[in-house]
């Protein structure tokens, strides 16, 4: 998941009015390169010059490839994929988040790509990222970057209240309120987006839904302790209250950064910009630590990340133009130099060169990676968190109750995966 958005929406409509999509661009005249569009959900800011730097290298390589390159924000990505796609004007590659790619592909959206040019080094990805990039055994996205969330700790602030990194809610609550009386700041500031919360379903051995069994238990005990949990951590001396605004992220984030709260729950896509920050100008001040684990002991957070997906209803030519670009911004050398310029995280062992390493974010982050938890393979998936971005801010900001709230959650739920049970 990504959650770090640079491109202003007008700019992105503007670039996506003006971009010619997939198997309608005129340069696919054999006289001529044939130019592929790529929509990149990348952080315009931080991340972008990177892919663009990129593209310049694989058109010099393939002068009969052009990439027309458009960034889109993460945010609206999704919805206006659908739509271009069921109008067949997508572009050519998309950058695909690893909860779209299973539900484009049921839509017959994605091509299937074993056995084509872009998964060549198949065997070279880590084998759970190519699982999440399946569909009904068929493989519909190759595995660009890879992220899961941890707790991310000031050092400096830990180590002056004389605390270490808290392996339990109960001891971040401990730890939050030492923190304070010790130093004055917050100890720990949390999140009220879906998604942030996850991790603390998967601490009472829950989900949001039991996709093996076809049952919605965002709404059973277990679920109901875990956001009780979650809730407890916005009351209580050093824990920050709610943010409920829309710029929330931005405020946690910039408070993080700067020294104003000890902890957050984050995630690699914002190392970068932690090193931006007062806080973290030495980068060894910042801390990575495992999410804390809830009740039942266990710990850890989605698996995350982005794969690189080809639209199935372009022409041949564009499809094998696009294949051989999935196959370039996916090798061992491009990763290690998207890692080493955005601190973001390869999905292939040979790609973590020593200098790759050497970065302690991307090493930090690494150590954290084993707790991760692949997503269920249900193409409605990601698209469950939507009821709940609705439900936990109101709860969280004292609008509703969690037994509300919960509820409210479980119907809108039921709505997106109707043949499931309650």
């Amino acid at each position: 998941m990504r959650r770090g958005i640079a491109a202003t929406a007008l700019v992105a409509s503007l670039a996506l009015t003006a971009t010619a999509c997939g198997g309608d661009d005129s340069s696919s005249d054999s006289s001529g390169p044939v130019t592929i569009t790529w929509w990149d959900t990348s952080n315009a800011t931080n991340e972008a010059p990177t892919y663009k730097a990129l593209i310049k290298e694989f058109e010099a390589a393939n002068k009969d490839v052009k990439v027309k390159y458009v960034n889109v924000q993460f945010d609206q990505a999704q919805n206006k994929f659908d739509t271009a796609a069921g109008s067949s004007g997508a572009p050519d590659v998309l950058r695909s988040e690893v909860g779209w790619t299973p539900a484009f592909a049921k839509k017959s959206y994605f091509l299937p790509l074993d056995g084509t040019e872009a998964l060549a080094d198949k065997d070279k990805f880590q084998s759970n990222l190519i699982t999440q990039a399946q569909y009904e055994g068929k493989t519909y996205g190759v595995p660009l970057v890879t992220d899961t969330l941890a707790l991310v700790y000031n050092k400096d602030l830990f180590e002056k209240a004389g605390v270490a990194a808290p392996t339990t809610w109960d001891e971040l609550k401990t730890a939050a309120a030492t923190i304070k009386a010790k130093t004055g700041v917050d100890g720990y500031w949390g999140s009220t987006q879906a998604y942030y919360a996850q991790s603390f379903l998967y601490g009472e051995g829950t989900d949001t839904v039991d996709a093996d069994a076809k049952k919605i238990t965002v709404n059973s005990d277990a679920a109901k302790k875990a956001y009780g949990t979650w809730l407890g951590l916005f009351d209580g001396k050093g824990l920050h209250k709610a943010d409920t605004t829309a710029d929330a992220y931005a405020h946690i984030q910039d408070a993080f950064v700067n020294g104003k709260v000890a902890a957050i729950i984050q995630g690699p896509w914002e190392i970068t910009n932690f090193y931006k920050g007062s806080a973290f100008k030495d980068k060894a001040n910042l801390g990575i630590a495992t999410v804390p684990a809830g009740s039942s002991g266990k710990a850890g957070a989605p698996t995350g990340g982005h794969n690189l997906s080809v639209y199935a209803g372009s022409d041949s030519a564009h499809q094998k133009a696009a294949l051989k670009f999935v196959n370039f911004m996916t090798s061992a050398k491009s990763q290690s130099t998207i890692a080493l310029k955005n601190s973001t995280l390869p999905t292939r062992e040979d790609a973590y060169t020593d200098a790759v390493k050497a970065d302690p974010g991307i090493a930090g982050y690494g150590t954290v990676l084993s707790a991760a938890q692949p997503r269920p393979a249900l193409p409605e998936y990601s698209s469950l968190w939507g009821p709940l971005d609705t439900e936990l801010p109101k709860i969280a900001g004292g609008k509703e109750s969690l037994d509300k709230g919960l509820s409210n959650a479980e119907a809108a739920i039921a709505k997106l995966v109707p043949d499931f049970s309650k």
